[in-house]
């Protein structure tokens, strides 16, 4: 309760503070490439509950249809205000929506799309998925910018599967099984230190 106190109050002062900062983004979004402002992707929540994430918009129209679904930091399919975007993390803000209404959490496991979450195997799938997925946890301390470790792969998603998704699960479940109010706040520490320098 304390934790959904806490993200309540967080995403609402959150959305508050950077909205100015999201209209110009939107705007910005808009006049460089046609589509809409944000990216509607499907996410697998807690108890395997199924959402939509909001994100902004990073990639042409059309872009799964070119592409797999890991994303180097050379990705053709990226447009250029995307590439700013991505490179401070900035097209995250808006999942402070996804938080707002209870689907995430600031702190959690990072949501996974359907088809990656039937990879995992069954007892990793249940303790990610008893809790509520977050914006930040520690699997993206260790790679805030995975997108640059995918950089020149012939295969981003398959460099994915090898060299982050057995770190990040092996974090995920480090989280839930240790998650406290103490550690959230640390991870959120580190997590806007990182993005910032």
């Amino acid at each position: 309760m304390l934790k959904r106190i806490f993200d309540f109050i967080s995403a609402f002062i959150g959305l508050i503070l950077v909205s100015p900062l999201l209209l110009v983004i939107a705007f910005l979004i808009k006049r460089s490439s046609k589509g809409p402002v944000f990216f509607r992707g499907v996410r697998v929540g807690e108890d395997r509950k199924e959402f939509r994430i909001f994100k902004f918009r990073t990639m042409v129209i059309n872009a799964e249809k070119l592409g797999g679904p890991s994303t180097a930091a050379d990705d053709p399919r990226l447009t250029k205000i995307g590439k700013f975007l991505r490179k401070y993390n900035l097209d995250e803000l808006p999942q402070l929506i996804n938080v707002l209404s209870g689907e995430m959490s600031i702190v959690g496991p990072r949501p996974e799309v359907p088809q990656e979450v039937d990879t995992f195997e069954e007892n990793v799938r249940k303790i990610i998925l008893s809790v509520r997925p977050g914006m930040t946890d520690l699997a993206t301390l260790e790679n805030i910018h995975e997108e640059e470790v995918l950089k020149g792969s012939e295969n981003p998603h398959l460099t994915y599967q090898k060299l982050i998704k057995p770190k990040k699960l092996k974090l995920a479940m480090e989280y839930v099984n240790t998650r406290s109010f103490l550690l959230d706040l640390k991870i959120i520490f580190k997590t806007i230190k990182l993005a910032i320098f």
